[in-house]
């Protein structure tokens, strides 16, 4: 006889559905309360693709009244995360299942590197949120990085975040200051006048920028963006004197 059970699921509603951009949007969603930690990951399944799972990053830590968010970018011949970012409706129903620990901060951690390129800022996001229920959060920098300025889709939310948390500081980071000629509809719709002025944009690659301010050698840093940008960045990092031992990275 099997000893196999099935996996536990958990169900949510989506009640918010944001295109920020042509390729991004943030889904917003209300249900079960699922048992994942701040930084990690759980499979999702919608009903445009039954059967089939993604991995996706809450940008929210896990709370009992089951709220939950995902940022959602288009990858080339991604037909899955195309379609969650086109055809999501309010009231489709999700399957939430296999919650896995990615990134957690240690509980001695004193100062804290965070590294996030594109939707790789949602598990950041989440372990902000969560720090900020702690008595004494460490010392938190954030690099949130883009290709140009319009790719930092969530610069309203950090700005306003940075300004509430006094021991976190955002550091935001665009390869070329200036948006492409052709617009994002999306992103014109959704525009707001609140966000980091151009003169603080760092630029250059978060690879670059990010180990010109180091090493870091008392921090965790934790990096999570593309498998190129990460590895590029990992490797920059060593080569700057940062111990390999004090960084965890993840794919998004």
């Amino acid at each position: 006889m099997s000893n196999d059970f099935p996996a536990p699921a958990w169900t949510a509603t989506v009640v918010g559905h944001h295109r920020l951009r042509n390729d991004l949007a943030v889904i917003r969603l209300i249900g079960d309360f699922v048992p994942f930690a701040a930084g990690g990951s759980v499979e999702v399944e919608v009903p445009q693709h039954p059967g089939v799972c993604r991995r996706l990053s809450p940008a929210l830590p896990p709370s009992l009244d089951g709220k939950l968010e995902f940022h959602v970018r288009t990858v080339p011949g991604g037909w899955c995360s195309s379609s969650i970012v086109g055809d999501t409706r309010a009231g489709d129903q999700w399957r939430i299942n296999a919650p896995h620990t990615v990134f957690a901060v240690d509980p001695d951690a004193t100062e804290v590197v965070m590294i996030a390129g594109g939707t790789g800022l949602a598990p950041m996001r989440a372990q902000i949120l969560d720090l900020a229920r702690r008595e004494t959060p460490p010392r938190t920098y954030l690099f949130y990085g883009g290709r140009n300025p319009r790719d930092l889709y969530a610069s309203d939310m950090l700005f306003l975040l940075a300004g509430e948390l006094p021991w976190l500081t955002v550091i935001p980071v665009v390869e070329n200051p200036d948006d492409p000629a052709v617009r994002d509809e999306w992103h014109e719709h959704s525009r707001v006048d609140i966000g980091f002025p151009a003169e603080e944009l760092l630029h250059g690659t978060l690879a670059e920028v990010a180990a010109a301010h180091g090493p870091f050698n008392r921090h965790q840093v934790l990096v999570c963006g593309s498998p190129a940008m990460v590895d590029t960045t990992v490797d920059r990092l060593i080569e700057g004197g940062t111990p390999p031992s004090n960084i965890v990275s993840e794919g998004a």
